[in-house]
């Protein structure tokens, strides 16, 4: 019997090292799965369009979409659930998001950009009007304070609150000497920066518009990194068990 095919989708971006970040994370997929059917689909600004390639698997073929998402938002709960429905024998995974793994690489990044205890970050996501997806990224944020101690508080790019720019602006008053510097567990100290940390797959609009926040440094996106083709697979091998 036939693996299903794994449809892997992504948000889409006209951003074209953003499309060649989520193409490559494909291709890992697959090189990590010889022989297993790995297809492209996205649920905005990029074809094929999601619906498109549920409606056109092949008959009796099962299938498993695998959100290349890093939170439960509108596009899982929403665009993603309806296109599995749409079609018997295929199923929705979870999204990548969050993961151990994934607070890892974020750790990674902080790193590469010279983070210092005194910096305090931002821990900055897309957003959602789903309320899912701030818990989502509050847990991701719980994970990466076990691996650093810096002072951390999570904003969103949309749909949500605080934004990128005020969580900024609040660390900055805190580094600053503002009222509350020294209350909350792992406070910042004078001297130290403001650092955004991009909880985001791949360049885009929404990591364009972090350059714009008043941090003193923007961390690279989360790709490349071998950890989101495993995590993926895993999502697609817990869809397949629990659909089994």
């Amino acid at each position: 019997m036939n693996s299903p095919i794994l449809i892997a989708c992504a948000h889409g971006t006209s951003n074209t090292q953003g499309a060649a970040e989520v193409n490559a994370l494909r291709a890992a997929i697959a090189a990590l799965r010889p022989g297993l059917d790995v297809r492209e689909a996205y649920v905005d600004v990029q074809q094929p369009d999601l619906v498109d390639v549920v409606a056109g698997l092949p008959e009796g073929e099962t299938a498993v979409i695998v959100p290349l998402l890093l939170s439960v938002g509108y596009h899982v709960k929403v665009d993603i659930a309806k296109a599995a429905r749409s079609r018997p024998g295929t199923l929705a995974a979870d999204p990548l998001g969050p993961d151990p793994r994934l607070a890892q690489v974020l750790s990674m990044r902080l790193a590469e950009a010279g983070l210092t205890d005194r910096d305090a970050v931002v821990l900055a996501a897309a957003g959602s009007s789903n309320a899912n997806a701030a818990v989502s990224v509050e847990e991701l944020l719980t994970q990466l304070q076990a691996l650093r101690p810096n002072r951390m508080v999570a904003a969103y790019g949309a749909s949500a609150t605080p934004s990128v720019p005020d969580a900024v602006t609040m660390l900055r008053t805190e580094l600053e000497g503002g009222a509350g510097a020294g209350e909350s567990a792992g406070a910042v100290d004078d001297g130290g920066r403001v650092v955004i940390a991009s909880y985001l797959l791949a360049p885009g609009y929404f990591h364009d518009q972090l350059a714009k926040a008043g941090a003193d440094v923007v961390t690279e996106p989360l790709l490349p990194a071998a950890e989101l083709a495993e995590i993926a697979l895993e999502r697609y091998d817990a869809a397949v068990a629990k659909g089994s």
